[in-house]
């Protein structure tokens, strides 16, 4: 069977690829945002219940920013069609699920969403990874 020709999107990146990109870059700016709200003022968030995993929330503040810097970065190198930055994005989006599952009693629908991205990411980075030749 022949193979398929490159077409637009295809390349070093494919759409899945550039999905995925845009969700980490996305959700990374986003954690980021959130951890300066949360290491900034202690009162933005308030718990819902109590939970076992019971974190201070400045220290909830510093594990986004700096999962949040590192999604956002791992999206920049999906831009650039590492390969590097496709097993990392799929790693560092089951981390954020982790962490996520775990901010749910700060922000349980904002946590939800942000795992549903994450099931997204990691689909989307699965799903096509044929190494280029360069």
């Amino acid at each position: 069977m022949a193979q398929p020709t490159p077409a637009a999107g295809y390349g070093k990146t494919s759409g899945g690829t550039v999905f995925a990109a845009v969700l980490l870059l996305v959700t990374g700016i986003l954690a980021i945002f959130q951890a300066i709200a949360a290491i900034a003022k202690d009162d933005v968030y308030a718990r819902i219940g109590s939970y076992v995993f019971e974190f201070d929330l400045t220290t909830w503040g510093w594990i986004h920013l700096v999962i949040g810097v590192i999604v956002a970065l791992t999206g920049v190198g999906l831009f650039a069609g590492s390969e590097l930055a496709r097993g990392a994005g799929i790693a560092i989006a089951g981390l954020s699920v982790i962490v996520n599952f775990m901010w749910l009693p700060y922000q349980p629908w904002w946590s939800i969403i942000i795992i549903a991205i994450d099931v997204f990411i990691i689909w989307s980075l699965c799903t096509r990874w044929t190494p280029t030749a360069d």
